[in-house]
């Protein structure tokens, strides 16, 4: 298994005037991140900046790209077309700080796929 970061931001049915979490489809968007995170498919993840426009950023462990994006397309959100992702890209951590959580020392051991 590799690291890869995905970002995403809103999709053509984000409605503006609405906060994230009064989204359409929030609560099962919350249902699949955290059966993902459950899984150890999501690391950590979570909104980026001020949300003008939203955007966020989450760490996942899986095999491939192609399989980050396979997995992330049953997201409720990315069907719905409330975000879209703008990448995939594989991750290696080179610096961090012993007083992060304890996953990180385990990300440190995997290289990602080039």
């Amino acid at each position: 298994m590799a690291y890869f970061v995905v970002t995403s931001e809103q999709g053509p049915a984000w409605v503006g005037s609405r906060s994230m979490g009064e989204q359409e489809l929030w609560d099962e968007h919350a249902a699949f991140i955290n059966a993902a995170l459950d899984a150890e498919f999501v690391v950590l993840g979570g909104p980026l900046g001020d949300g003008r426009p939203y955007r966020a950023l989450l760490i996942v462990n899986s095999a491939s790209a192609s399989a980050v994006r396979a997995r992330l397309a049953e997201d409720p959100w990315l069907r719905a077309g409330v975000l879209r992702i703008l990448s995939v890209d594989a991750w290696k951590l080179l610096v961090s700080n012993e007083k992060l959580d304890p996953v990180l020392a385990e990300i440190t051991k995997t290289d990602p796929p080039t």
